[in-house]
């Protein structure tokens, strides 16, 4: 090889000599590798690669085979067949479709689903690796995020046309998925329920091939839930059976629909068999005279419309979390508004009843009182309101009810209500008028002390503020419970207050039973009801309200026709968070 043929160069001072016909040839192969097409034309600039044209049986590189799949899916399960069995039924009955109901409870655009694909499809294979779906059976549980009256909510609905709601007609994960979220996110739940939406059906150990033991995988999640203070709201808008019964009743509030709702632990069928109740219907079984007045349902509504109106009643009063405060609005009503009328509204014979529920809509903001369990327990009234825009839950014993007394259920009620004030932070305002527990044989067999004594626990268990107005009877335990439940106390008094050991009638008789006795013995009848008078009036001027005043027994006696002023400063009253 000769110098000619060398070709020089110098890489950091040291002489480097190579073949030049060798150095072309690799810079071309170089070349090459990148674009063979122009490798010889130019050997050092690298060009695009060319993209192969797409054959027929690739797939768009949009993706549209995709898309196209999911749009055939989510229409086909938001277009109702009105041929369907299950669809006919439904309409029917009278009953909205589940698309119907998501649509009518919540904010116009705002539902996003979650799982709208789940369920079953057919497909049909289209050569190699592309396939179409031909039919779709969708998850009978639709499940998703909405807004309800401008705030961010999740919610579950029962699709009862398919499978009748069974839980083996959804996707078990799916609703699991929605509970946890919950949890994560602290936002209320929403359950329209319509259907067992669990504990499937025996058709299930034929699909499976084996029998499971029943799991309970969300109610773990709900419990979470509820112990949290996230709302969970509920709503019958037709037969809920067994696991289905049991996620409605478990909610913070439940409503149900007089026209279609019925909930019971098992359907007529299976009743039959185990109790020998023949010819029982779903409104037999459980309908809205059973259940919205036993308690299980907090409160009846005329149809699915007005449910989905209660349900955005209650939710407006709530935090999304217990570690939150409630919502405040904005109110048109005075806060300093007076009412004369409440002066002569207790009847000055002891009687004689009065209307609680007008003193109620007296001193809250105008319009804002929502009743919770009227039906039921109905010696006491409870429900939320707002003074000066602040959420307020109200009890006020109901004289037209066994003259006001706690009974086994007034006493749940009552521990209920409590309870659902004091995991969402709602202050307390109770217009008291109680003579006590119920007495007599029917107070002793429905077990009043037993419900009386959780009542009382669950008086001293909570922690939200109670300002109490003594509109006229304070007597016995249940009295001493209601007001002496807070140290410090916040209350005051009506002037036709009175409290005590226990009433005047039936008082004297206990106390003075020796004395009245031996009055008749020696003077007759007639005497001994003069005698009866004579302590009668000595009792009531020593129970003269203002003497207890005096005594500082009771905090402020206040004109009645000032009652919403004092209220509304309770109203301000919040939790102090640790």
């Amino acid at each position: 090889m000769t110098t000619d043929d060398k070709d020089p160069k110098s890489v950091q001072g040291t002489t480097l000599t190579v073949t030049s016909s060798t150095a072309k040839d690799r810079i071309s192969q170089i070349s090459g590798h990148i674009d063979p097409k122009d490798a010889s034309t130019s050997p050092t600039t690298p060009r695009r690669r060319r993209r192969r044209a797409a054959s027929a049986s690739d797939p768009p590189a949009d993706h549209s085979d995709v898309l196209s799949q999911l749009s055939f899916l989510r229409n086909s399960a938001k277009t109702p067949t009105p041929t369907h069995t299950g669809y006919a039924r439904q309409k029917a009955a009278g009953k909205l479709w589940v698309h119907e109901r998501v649509a009518q409870l919540f904010d116009t655009r705002s539902v996003r689903e979650v799982g709208s694909v789940s369920g079953d499809v057919t497909w049909e294979s289209q050569g190699g690796t592309k396939e179409k779906p031909t039919s779709f059976v969708p998850s009978n549980n639709v499940q998703g995020h909405a807004q309800l009256g401008g705030r961010d909510v999740l919610f579950t609905a029962d699709d009862f046309t398919l499978r009748a709601g069974h839980a083996d007609g959804a996707i078990a994960a799916k609703t699991v998925y929605m509970e946890k979220l919950a949890v994560a996110l602290r936002l209320p739940m929403i359950k329209l329920v319509d259907g067992s939406s669990g504990g499937g059906s025996v058709t299930t150990i034929r699909t499976m091939g084996w029998s499971y033991v029943p799991p309970l995988e969300p109610f773990a999640h709900v419990m979470k839930q509820l112990s949290l203070g996230i709302p969970n709201l509920g709503a019958v808008l037709g037969p809920a059976i067994g696991l289905g019964a049991a996620r409605v009743v478990s909610c913070h509030f439940s409503v149900m629909a007089a026209d279609v709702g019925a909930l019971f632990n098992a359907g007529p069928k299976v009743v039959a068999g185990a109790t020998f109740e023949e010819g029982l219907t779903f409104r037999d079984l459980g309908g809205p005279t059973m259940h919205c007045t036993n308690g299980t349902i907090d409160n009846l509504a005329a149809n699915e419309e007005e449910c989905f109106a209660q349900l955005r009643t209650v939710l407006s009063y709530l935090p999304n979390c217990g570690t939150q405060l409630p919502p405040v609005v904005t109110s048109d009503d005075s806060p300093d508004r007076l009412d004369p009328s409440l002066r002569s509204i207790i009847p000055r014979k002891r009687e004689r009843i009065y209307a609680p529920r007008h003193i109620i809509a007296s001193v809250v903001d105008s319009g804002s009182f929502f009743e919770i369990g009227a039906l039921w327990g109905t010696t006491v009234v409870t429900g939320l309101a707002r003074l000066a825009g602040r959420p307020v839950g109200i009890v006020a014993n109901d004289p037209a009810t066994g003259a006001g007394a706690l009974d086994a259920q007034g006493s749940q009620k009552l521990a209920r209500h409590l309870k659902l004030l004091d995991v969402f932070n709602i202050p307390l305002v109770q217009l008291v008028d109680v003579p006590g527990y119920a007495v007599g044989t029917v107070a002793e067999r429905t077990a009043t002390m037993r419900w009386g004594v959780e009542l009382a626990k669950t008086y001293y268990a909570t922690t939200m503020p109670i300002f109490s107005v003594v509109v006229r009877r304070v007597y016995g335990v249940a009295g001493g419970v209601m007001l002496d439940c807070r140290d410090p106390r916040m209350r005051v008094a009506w002037p036709s207050g009175e409290w005590g050991s226990l009433p005047l009638e039936g008082g004297i008789e206990a106390s003075h039973a020796a004395e009245l006795k031996g009055v008749e013995k020696k003077e007759g009848r007639e005497a001994r009801d003069r005698r009866y008078k004579e302590l009668d009036e000595e009792y009531r001027r020593l129970m003269n309200p203002v003497r207890t005043a005096n005594a500082f027994g009771i905090e402020e006696i206040i004109d009645p026709a000032r009652t919403r002023p004092l209220e509304r400063a309770a109203g301000r009253l919040q939790p102090v968070f640790p």
